[in-house]
């Protein structure tokens, strides 16, 4: 009788067809093009402005957020200044390569210059409310475009928008 199991040849094909889809499927997740690099963008985005109202509710002090040409920053105020947050989930983000952002409150647009301004130009109130905004993110020649909407009651949604609508 021999016994029953499997030979190095046979665990080494099973291995080599696992490290072939393994691949497969890292390419195909993993190189997304400038559609899905702006979208987990949006939603990266959407998710920190919300975690820093989450973080200003909890702790009891303002959290700013600041948006400059080449990305955004979160930021507390310490006596009179407002002071960057540098590490942890709150820490300095940039915008995509070939990025725009455009910002605006009360339907008006608001300035986004090369630096970040002095005063955050959104805030987190540690009593649970956000400085109501609209947000639009593209990217180059990237058909869509992304709308974050900021409500007074902290809740910031997003939607995707053609660019021709933008």
């Amino acid at each position: 009788m021999q016994p029953s199991g499997f030979t190095l040849i046979e665990i080494l094909v099973v291995m080599v067809i696992l490290g072939v889809l393994a691949a497969a499927l890292t390419l195909a997740v993993g190189v997304g093009g400038g559609e899905r690099q702006l979208a987990r963008a949006a939603e990266q985005t959407q998710a920190l402005v919300g975690y820093a109202c989450e973080q200003a509710e909890l702790t009891g002090r303002e959290i700013g957020v600041s948006i400059n040409t080449s990305g955004y920053r979160f930021s507390h105020l310490e006596r009179d200044n407002w002071e960057a947050f540098a590490a942890g989930e709150l820490r300095p983000r940039k915008w995509l390569a070939g990025g725009s952002a455009a910002l605006s409150r009360d339907g008006h647009g608001v300035e986004i210059a090369a630096q970040f301004p002095d005063k955050p130009q959104l805030l987190c109130f540690s009593s649970g409310e956000l400085t109501p905004f609209r947000l639009d993110l593209g990217l180059g020649d990237v058909a869509q475009s992304y709308r974050l909407d900021g409500q007074p009651d902290c809740t910031v949604s997003l939607a995707a928008v053609a660019t021709h609508a933008r």
